[in-house]
């Protein structure tokens, strides 16, 4: 049988009944009530790692965390899925005493952690005698009920990111030293930080480490390379770790997270981080991600990467999706060099079709005259859709399409972006969609930009992939998923596409075709026809979408043909101005200004 892992204290006893006086259940109730409470509350002690409870465990007592948090977890077989974070100030069991129905999650201490245990009976003494009491519960469990049904609420959760987070070097030739001081001086710019060493904090007990959590808004906790008792500490204090490594270096494992115990008992988010010591090098990513394939991972390269990386990692990461919409597209150009004018970061970077080939542009932080010069040597001078072909799959073979984007792109994988980058293909094997983050860059922008009868599809493993706009055309959901922060939306193609003036209803007979060729001007051609229909049936979830973002850019291009690769300079200027006008108009607490003031 396992050891308890409750271990009761006398730690601050004398001071228990104003910490209760604190916790929302029991704010401004009597003094003397709350002495008394206070009295016949058990205090314990849960270390990182262990369980408080298990789904289907009685509903014996409720608890009320004091120092440090717990997470919540849905009992799946297969691989447990987050349910909700437990601060400092909440509670968790109440809803069972309440219903008298069995546990329905695993709580799990996600580090260190200080509890007051009330039993079932002490409760149920506390609704009989304070009827205030009672009906704050019911309130606090309505609230707890209304977040878990809602989505949004939990990304809300997600977005608050980490507090506490642990450096684990992979090994003694990686810097974390001057990694850690960069780091938190990166979180200063955000909220009070501090650094803790072992030579400072390895005789302390937990309640110190609760002070200086409590006293800041980040604290980052150096650990060895080696599981020492001080490296198994941090692990537990830690809401996230780094695994720190240098790029360059052969990848290995981490011999800090070898020593025995329960792999089920590590809440804790993993990230990875690649130190480079100059280039970015093409390869490293996908190597190391083989040792951790679930692993999100960041490149530091530069001084403005421990910036981002402090956004990133506390939720503040500014996420910009862009839309498809052919020539609409360059106009994301001008919305990103408003945004950077602005100063208004961009740390991730999504999109579908010509909006995904133009944030992968930005994901490897071209400047704008790059971004301006490359596209429109591409489009504009090349004219990739004109090598046609015969009709038997798409009017044009893709071979240009295909050659430009190797050309810009080279070898070079997703994961090798110095920003974190996806983009969105429609899968018509499966009718899903398919949102690409890791693999050869110039391929999944290549299915994300093969228009329905236009261009040839991606076959790859036996399914046909098309351009994302077929599906998702605004993929702000996909964003939405890695929870790093707040998300911009730039949908261009949410103008009209064309219009006819003539009604017609078929083709007319050969003698007719050179008068009805004339006036062809007047009806849509069958690129604008097979190009609009491809973006068509994702309108819905676009507009759906559009609400999902915090700030939603929509540059009025409603005089821009989707095929007018000339209007690339008129499509930019129109994307730069609106945009510039639409940031001049937000409120001084908009977040995305917040984010412009932190980077």
């Amino acid at each position: 049988m396992d050891e308890n892992p409750f271990e009761e204290t006398a730690t601050l006893r004398s001071d228990v009944g104003a910490l209760l006086a604190g916790l929302p259940l029991f704010s401004g109730l009597d003094p003397a009530f709350l002495r008394e409470v206070a009295s016949v509350a058990e205090w314990l002690s849960l270390p990182g790692g262990a369980k408080l409870f298990s789904a289907g465990d009685p509903p014996d007592a409720l608890y009320m965390v004091l120092s440090g948090c717990l997470g919540a977890f849905a009992p799946d077989p297969i691989r447990r899925r987050f349910i909700a974070r437990i601060a400092a100030g909440e509670m968790v069991g109440e809803m069972g005493l309440i219903s008298g129905r069995p546990r329905t999650a695993d709580v799990v201490a996600l580090r260190d952690t200080e509890l007051a245990r009330i039993s079932a009976r002490t409760f149920n003494e506390v609704l009989r005698s304070q009827p205030e009491a009672m009906l704050r519960i019911a309130r606090l469990t309505v609230d707890r009920l209304a977040q878990t049904q809602s989505q949004s609420a939990l990304a809300a959760a997600h977005n608050r990111g980490a507090c506490t987070f642990t450096v684990l070097p992979q090994s003694m030739e990686v810097d974390f030293g001057g990694f850690a001081t960069k780091l938190v001086k990166a979180l200063s710019a955000l909220g009070r930080a501090e650094l803790v060493w072992s030579v400072r904090a390895k005789t302390h007990t937990s309640q110190w480490f609760n002070r200086i959590e409590a006293a800041n808004d980040y604290v980052v906790y150096v650990a060895d390379p080696t599981p020492d008792r001080w490296t198994k500490l941090c692990v537990r204090q830690a809401d996230a770790l780094l695994l720190l490594a240098r790029a360059e270096s052969p990848a290995g494992s981490w011999a800090a997270l070898r020593w025995p115990h329960d792999h089920s008992m590590a809440p804790q988010r993993s990230e990875l981080v690649l130190l480079h010591d100059s280039g970015l090098e093409t390869g490293a990513a996908a190597r190391w991600l083989l040792e951790l394939p679930d692993v999100p991972h960041h490149h530091v390269q530069f001084p403005a990467d421990y910036s981002r990386l402090a956004r990133v990692l506390t939720g503040r990461g500014v996420g910009l999706v862009l839309s498809g919409g052919g020539a609409r597209g360059f106009a994301h150009i001008g919305v990103v060099k408003a945004l950077r004018e602005a100063g208004v970061p961009v740390d991730l970077v999504g999109g579908t079709s010509m909006g995904a080939i133009l944030g992968a542009g930005v994901a490897l932080r071209w400047s704008i005259d790059e971004l301006t010069e490359r596209f429109r040597r591409a489009f504009v001078d090349s004219r990739p859709l004109r090598d046609y072909t015969l009709p038997f799959v798409s009017l044009v073979s893709g071979r240009k399409v295909s050659t430009r984007l190797y050309e810009a792109f080279g070898d070079l994988a997703i994961e090798d972006l110095p920003l974190d980058f996806f983009c969105v293909s429609s899968n018509l094997t499966t009718g899903q969609t398919m949102v690409h983050r890791r693999g050869t860059l110039w391929r999944w922008l290549r299915a994300s930009v093969a228009v329905p009868g236009v261009l040839p599809p991606v076959l790859h493993h036996g399914e046909v992939l098309v351009d994302g706009g077929a599906m998702n055309n605004l993929p702000v959901d996909a964003m939405r998923e890695l929870a790093r922060g707040p998300v911009i939306g730039c949908d261009v193609g949410a103008d009209r596409a064309f219009t006819a003036r003539s009604d017609d209803i078929d083709v007319p007979p050969p003698w007719q075709l050179l008068r009805w060729i004339k006036a062809r001007r007047q009806c849509p051609t069958i690129f604008q026809i097979l190009w609009r229909s491809g973006m068509v049936n994702s309108a819905a979830s676009s507009i759906a979408h559009r609400a999902q973002s915090d700030l939603i850019l929509q540059p009025p291009l409603a005089d821009v043909d989707m095929l007018n690769w000339d209007a690339f300079d008129r499509a930019i200027r129109a994307g730069y101005e609106y945009a510039a006008r639409r940031l001049e108009e937000l409120p001084a607490d908009s977040p995305m200004l917040r984010c412009a003031a932190d980077a």
